[in-house]
């Protein structure tokens, strides 16, 4: 798995045209990694075979079945599962990123709409010809990201760490948030390959319970620069 280093820092995190991004606040966070790419289907096959850990829905359906593709189905709590086998197994503390750090990367220092900048989804390469039937492998189009970072804000949702609260930017500390301390829902970022616009700004928040699987929900690994 390829890790880049996000340098973290103050960025002003939120802003969006939905109520729920407001109001823009002032974040600081400290560097961490985040994986280049959301987990594979590779990759959640491995934990699967070594633990027997139940398959998630849809894993025998042959639209998700591309080793390169991202691992479609899993619950936040069979992501959870997933990083705590790798961190017995390799030695990496690795997590999910908190919805801060996931926007934090996407931004990487701009003051930006989408990951990639300002351009509409429309001017993405081929994007009339892409997620027709289902998610793309992560790899299938270079990075338009400036840390080189691949598929954020597309292909599928990705869990975060924290509970959700439409309200919490009222309240949330300026150092390192983490969510809410209790909810019902879990934060999920970035876009869908089943929605009518497929991509997400990097503002644009999400949630559903820890226990649903959907077939545009995968999830991409953080870990602090000491783990």
């Amino acid at each position: 798995m390829a890790w880049i280093e996000i340098p973290g820092g103050t960025f002003w995190m939120g802003g969006g045209p939905r109520d729920n991004e407001n109001p823009r606040h002032l974040v600081r966070l400290r560097p961490f990694r985040l994986a280049r790419t959301a987990v594979t289907r590779e990759e959640y096959q491995t934990f699967l075979d070594a633990t027997g850990h139940p398959a998630p829905p849809f894993w025998g359906d042959p639209a998700f079945a591309h080793p390169r593709m991202p691992a479609v189905g899993p619950s936040w709590n069979d992501a959870q599962a997933f990083c705590a086998w790798r961190k017995a197994t390799r030695g990496c503390a690795a997590r999910l990123p908190t919805e801060a750090e996931w926007e934090c990367a996407a931004k990487a220092g701009r003051e930006v709409t989408w990951p990639w900048g300002d351009a509409p989804p429309e001017t993405l390469p081929d994007y009339a010809l892409r997620w027709l039937s289902g998610p793309e492998p992560v790899d299938a189009h270079p990075s338009l990201h400036p840390l080189g970072l691949l598929g954020l804000g597309e292909n599928v949702h990705e869990w975060c760490q924290d509970w959700y609260a439409a309200d919490y930017y009222a309240v949330s500390p300026e150092e390192d948030p983490r969510g809410p301390e209790t909810g019902t829902r879990r934060v999920s970022r970035g876009g869908s390959w089943r929605h009518e616009v497929k991509v997400s700004r990097c503002a644009a928040r999400s949630a559903i319970a820890p226990d649903l699987c959907y077939s545009d929900y995968g999830f991409r690994l953080a870990a602090d620069l000491d783990a």
